[in-house]
């Protein structure tokens, strides 16, 4: 959205306003504003990219502003979250930018960053904040994992936390986490380890929420718990709706409540339907939304659980200026409102706005209607606004969490209300409604000032004390938590120090303080069994022989839980001697993450697993053992001198047993040229060999694409020849790529397809051989001194004394019924073709068998030209190189058109006759 006119707030919280047009000019397309998060006064315009490309930055709270111009387009900006003046810019061109002058003065950081995967360092990750961590693209399937500093991100000083590759648009830096994807190369593991997706949902308390979406979901997601490092994860709620968000986002129904750490609440699917569960101890247990008791006049409600419950719907609104279906706020502990249904499941139909104001145990029924709920106040008071398309003039307000309200008039004209803005500070009363008296008209903003309500502060005897409970039960996560909040109907302004006080005492610990452990899920009974793929009698990779270590019995505290008392045998790890074991683990792969390579590149090969001896077999006729593989950081480096797919292996070995893992490596080289061959005259109908050659010879794993005429789908093949059969008589193309690595060349020939031909092979006295420089232009030569030859001994038939002879392109000319066309192409073939009558052809034989047709090479030197044998072979150039060959003649006569063909091929120095004439018996 591009504003042409900025309004700004003057220090009166909107009280007026003001233009500023005049200060940033007039014309200015304006696309963004951006307010440092840590200091108010400096605001960053951006300017309308397709106008221009600049900023306006303000240092005084937008008194005045500076216009600096860009050489790139900006996409989006990350503040650093302490240092006020270092900013991220992320261009359209898919660089990433850094300004430590609140964007006076920017420097690239990196080029193919991938949207949205940058991050500022983050305290208790990394040591320094002018760290960057970035995900970038090095493919359409594979990206990169790279830290580097603002100040240089030279490729020296790049940091590389994950050697390999990891699937694109994975990165997560959120708190002491670095979470990412990678492609498992195992493909023997089974379908249902393989999760489609995962979203990180929280990481506090030194423990990850994730959402996890297995192989076998489409709309749900099952919810995990993490321990402490964040790597082995406990299965705490199954069946999680999802939805796509309104930018392509995943939508997960779980909403952590503000005030109260533990608190969550979801909806899952059961059986068909959509049912909302609550739990207050972070997911270990569950369980339905309890209903209200009576509907809002006060009628009695039957609803029995499991079959009815209350149901509420949990999406957050991403617009800061419009309320989602559930709120809740930090400075008032306990009280929720949301949007919901009563019944056997959550619907869209019969909507009501429902409040609680103990956490979730107890609910009241507030409105019948949709409506937007907003804290005033610091939650001390609440306000609603009808949300109806239609327009409105009041606005109702509590003053004692939602149990009466109490109906004003904020305007004296109905007003289409598009959005509210909240308190603009945290001890301010004041709140913005603004939206369109019509449809056409402007838009209006209208201030509400509620100070004259609250006349004065709240002191110690305005509050009173509320216990948090789970159905009953105040031991919740090891302590008894009591907080305050207002007493009904005061009407005082809370300060901010008094809304967060709290008190808790210790609980001993109970059964209830403990979740399962990794590996274990919880029955119905409460009870951690095993899942059916872990082993209980594992032992941890961490324990050394004669060491001991804490063997789980299947339960874990939980980690937020506060418990005291002495703990109980029945949950609580054993210690146990760590026996001797063979290895297990091993993995190998490449540093890059790939399983191809080129010769006499090195290629670097990271093993993993310590403690043990490692043998590598490159799988070329050398190996290398090594003692402690830990200890060599950069990976085993080797290189290949020949290309070939081999079988690398990893052994991992002690005194109790081995450990094997193979990698099949395909190493390959530059394909620098690729030639086809086939015959160039055929019969329809016939099957034909067509064949490659390619330089160098063996250049690797190789993949053969064949063309035909102008279809569009090709045929593949592994092997450098194929046989086909050609249907229609007439002229055919013949096209072949050939793909090595990320190579592709490709070459083309014509083939002639006729219903029947014979050929004769013409050959020369021996003496030519030794004159033979091997390119095409002396073939050519000696193509144009045969047929001018040919042609003085065909006398006794009529000459074409306007042929023309043309190197690359065909020229035919017909005249007296006579067809007379020459072919000669200036490629490595060198073929040369001509068609002649009938009566030239037995002619021409005639001539050839009594050694009548000859030439002078150079003085003293002449060139018989003789027929050999008939022969119905395909003509077909065989040779394999593409220069050296004596030259031969093949005569073929052309059976129902009356028409013979001369064709000149080359072959090696070293052939002789014959060679010629094994070649023709094939």
């Amino acid at each position: 959205m591009v504003f042409s006119l900025l309004l700004a707030m003057v220090e009166n919280y909107g009280t007026t306003y003001e233009k500023l047009n005049e200060k940033v000019g007039p014309k200015t397309l304006l696309s963004y504003l951006y307010v440092s998060p840590n200091n108010k006064r400096k605001i960053m315009l951006l300017t309308d990219p397709e106008v221009e490309s600049s900023l306006l930055i303000s240092l005084d709270e937008g008194a005045s502003y500076q216009r600096y111009h860009l050489a790139f387009d900006i996409l989006s900006l990350l503040f650093h979250p302490e240092q006020e003046d270092w900013i991220l810019a992320y261009g359209h061109d898919q660089k990433l930018y850094v300004s430590v002058e609140f964007g006076r003065r920017w420097q690239l950081v990196h080029e193919s960053v991938v949207p949205n995967r940058f991050y500022w360092s983050k305290l208790g990750l990394d040591q320094e904040p002018g760290m960057i961590h970035l995900e970038t693209s090095v493919s359409d399937r594979r990206s990169q994992y790279i830290t580097c500093k603002l100040q240089n991100c030279s490729e020296a000083n790049k940091g590389r936390p994950f050697p390999g590759f990891i699937s694109p648009d994975s990165l997560v830096v959120q708190d002491q986490y670095v979470f990412i994807q990678v492609e498992i190369l195992n493909l023997s593991l089974p379908k249902y380890i393989l999760p489609k997706d995962l979203q990180i949902i929280s990481t506090d308390d030194n423990q990850v929420v994730a959402a996890v979406q297995d192989w076998h979901q489409n709309d749900s997601y099952n919810l995990y718990m993490s321990e402490a490092r964040g790597l082995f994860f406990t299965l705490a709620l199954e069946n999680i709706v999802s939805s796509g968000g309104p930018e392509g986002n995943i939508m997960i129904d779980l909403y952590e409540v503000a005030g109260i750490k533990g608190v969550f609440l979801s909806n899952k699917v059961v059986e068909g339907q959509v049912k909302t569960f609550i739990t207050y101890n972070k997911g270990r247990d569950w369980h339905l939304l309890q209903a209200p008791t009576t509907d809002l006049k006060g009628t009695r409600i039957y609803c029995v659980q499991p079959y009815c419950s209350l149901h509420l719907h949990l999406h957050v609104s991403d617009n800061p200026y419009t309320s989602g279906n559930i709120v809740s706020k930090e400075s008032a502990p306990g009280i929720i409102v949301a949007s919901g249904t009563i019944g056997p499941e959550l619907t869209a139909y019969n909507v009501s706005i429902f409040i609680t104001s103990d956490a979730g145990n107890t609910w009241r029924e507030v409105f019948e209607e949709e409506y937007s709920v907003l804290f005033l106040n610091q939650g001390g008071a609440l306000v609603a606004i009808r949300h109806t398309p239609l327009p409105i003039r009041h606005i109702w307000l509590s003053f004692d969490e939602g149990k009466r309200w109490n109906k004003y008039s904020f305007t004296p004209s109905p007003l289409y209300v598009d959005g509210v803005l909240g308190e603009p500070g945290e001890d301010t009363l004041i709140m913005t409604i603004f939206g369109h008296f019509s449809h056409r008209s402007e838009w209006q903003l209208v201030k509400i000032d509620f100070k004259a309500i609250f006349n004065r502060r709240c002191n110690t005897d305005d509050y009173q004390t509320w216990q948090l409970h789970n159905d009953g039960k105040v031991c919740i996560m090891g302590v008894k938590r009591i907080f305050h909040n207002l007493k009904p109907d005061t009407r005082c302004v809370k300060t901010r120090d008094q809304y967060i006080s709290q008190m808790s005492d210790s609980c001993p610990c109970t059964e209830a303080d403990f979740e399962c452990d990794y590996g274990f899920e919880r029955q119905s009974d409460g009870g951690c069994t095993p899942v059916f793929w872990f082993v209980p009698s594992s032992v941890s990779t961490d324990c050394t022989t004669g060491d001991s270590f804490l063997n789980t019995t299947g339960y874990r505290k939980a980690l937020s839980n506060n418990c005291t008392a002495e703990t109980l045998g029945k949950y609580s790890p054993r210690s146990q001697r760590c026996p001797r074991q063979a290895p297990r683990g091993l993995q190998l792969v490449t540093s890059e993450g790939t399983l191809t390579a080129t010769m006499g590149d090195n290629v670097t090969f990271l093993v993993f697993l310590e403690e043990v001896i490692i043998t590598l077999d490159f799988g070329d006729g050398t190996a290398i053992s090594y003692a402690n593989i830990s200890s060599i950081e950069d990976g085993i480096k080797h290189i290949y001198s020949k290309v070939g797919i081999y079988r690398v292996a990893a052994t991992a070995l002690n005194s109790l047993g081995s450990e094997r893992v193979l990698l099949y490596l395909h190493v390959t080289c530059l394909l620098e040229q690729v030639q086809l061959s086939a015959p160039s005259v055929v019969v329809r109908n016939e099957a034909v060999n067509l064949s490659t050659v390619l330089k160098p010879r063996y250049v690797g794993s190789v993949t053969y694409y064949w063309w035909f005429n102008n279809h569009t789908e090709p045929v593949m093949t592994l092997v450098g020849g194929m046989s086909f059969t050609f249907s229609k008589e007439g002229t055919h193309t013949v096209t072949v790529q050939v793909s090595v690595g990320n190579t592709v060349l490709q070459d083309k020939i014509t083939v002639a397809v006729y219903e029947h031909f014979k050929s004769h092979v013409l050959a020369f006295s021996s003496n030519l051989e030794a004159f033979n420089p091997g390119v095409p232009e002396w073939r050519q030569d000696i193509s144009r001194v045969v047929k001018d030859s040919m042609v003085q001994v065909s006398s006794p038939v009529p000459a074409q004394p306007h042929i023309q002879f043309a190197h690359i392109y065909t020229k035919c000319i017909s005249a007296d019924f006579v067809r007379f066309c020459l072919f000669l192409c200036g490629s490595i073939r060198s073929k040369i073709a001509v068609f002649i009558p009938p009566q030239l052809s037995l002619v021409l034989l005639s001539a050839l068998n009594q050694d009548l047709i000859q030439f002078t090479l150079q003085p003293g030197v002449q060139i018989n030209v003789y027929a050999t044998q008939l022969s119905p072979a395909p003509i077909m150039d065989t040779s394999e190189s593409g220069h050296n060959g004596a030259t031969v003649i093949m005569l073929v006569s052309v059976v129902f058109v009356g028409l013979a063909v001369f064709v000149i091929y080359k072959f090696k120095r070293e052939r002789h006759s014959t060679e010629w004439q094994q070649w023709l018996k094939r």
